[in-house]
């Protein structure tokens, strides 16, 4: 994480002396935080907010601090018919959905989103694969098939570039379901345009507009540490932390400097009407998807007659080939049998 030395410089500066890591995403960081309490860590904020419920009921964490930087979702397919959240959502028990691993942040917000959506909580098929790029080209090699990924929308990052090659396309994911969410009051989603691609991979490069979620600096809560001169250090690091302003956790150059400047918050007029894109596509296709079903759900039972009827006659016809098998192995009664 490329913020992460500020972090530890600030912490620091408290008198206490903390190293970055490396982890797997929010859910590890998670776990880590949760068997070590003076820890800090980073997450997903619909993530943390799913998932904090495993550790102590939901009590392990406290929040240090949120929103500083977002990460954003991206959805990706090939069909040029998913232009759309409601697109998706709508036809989710017909696709499949190939995502990152499952204890990946991509694989947490999928299943945040089924939460909020009836639709997409019926998605027929979901399967988790070894990372991003395998769940993209997978995603990308048929016309059932999507792929929900969460990330930094760094223009540098050859995976955006990749969506373009295999003919893919980028789909909004923006929905009133999505945007409505509220975690104490507070927004999880918040819905950005940000630049994916620049302008040598493509013509006038790619912009996105997606919703995204605020990362989240927490730690153990108040009361886990048992040690008193290890508890108020915690206090002190803490306070130090919360004291930062925003732009002393920024990188002033690199990958998220440049996300940064590339991504601003959409107007409440242009949400307005990305939102009421995603209902108008739920509005006319779920009819048509309700009659299709419909229409097998008759077919099928139209057959079971017919089924039905071909089966006595099936057994019926067993039965007489039984007989006349019989007839043929048993001499009639009288007669001596004879040998073959």
């Amino acid at each position: 994480m490329s913020f992460c030395p500020a972090l530890a410089t600030a912490v620091s500066k408290s008198g206490a002396n903390y190293d970055c890591a490396a982890s797997d995403g929010s859910f590890d960081n998670m776990r880590r935080v949760a068997a070590s309490a003076r820890d800090f860590g980073f997450a997903q904020l619909d993530v943390l907010s799913l998932e904090r419920a495993q550790f102590d009921q939901g009590r392990a964490f406290q929040t240090v601090r949120s929103d500083d930087v977002r990460e954003c979702i991206f959805a990706v397919a090939r069909n040029p018919e998913l232009q759309s959240f409601g697109d998706i959502a709508v036809r989710a028990d017909e696709l499949r959905f190939v995502l990152p691993p499952e204890t990946s942040g991509s694989a947490g917000t999928f299943r945040y989103l089924q939460t909020l959506d009836l639709d997409l909580a019926h998605a027929g098929e979901v399967r988790h694969v070894g990372d991003t790029d395998e769940a993209i080209r997978l995603a990308l090699s048929a016309d059932d098939t999507v792929s929900i990924f969460v990330q930094f929308a760094d223009p540098e990052n050859p995976r955006f570039q990749l969506v373009n090659r295999l003919g893919g396309h980028f789909i909004p994911v923006i929905d009133r379901n999505i945007l409505s969410a509220r975690i104490d009051g507070e927004a999880v989603y918040f819905a950005e345009e940000t630049a994916v691609t620049d302008a040598r991979w493509t013509e006038k490069g790619t912009k996105v507009i997606t919703a995204c979620t605020p990362l989240v600096i927490f730690t153990g809560a108040e009361g886990r540490i048992a040690d008193p001169a290890e508890a108020a250090a915690h206090v002190n690091a803490v306070a130090a932390v919360r004291a930062l302003s925003p732009e002393a956790l920024r990188p002033k150059d690199g990958f998220l400097s440049t996300f940064l400047k590339r991504t601003r918050e959409l107007s409440a007029s242009a949400v307005s009407k990305l939102v009421d894109v995603s209902a108008a596509a739920r509005e006319k296709t779920k009819p048509l998807i309700e009659k299709a079903k419909e229409a097998t759900s008759k077919a099928l039972e139209g057959a079971k007659p017919h089924a039905e009827k071909a089966k006595t006659t099936g057994s019926e016809t067993l039965e007489k080939a039984k007989e006349a098998v019989k007839d043929l192995i048993e001499p009639a009664p009288g007669e001596p049998g004879k040998p073959h």
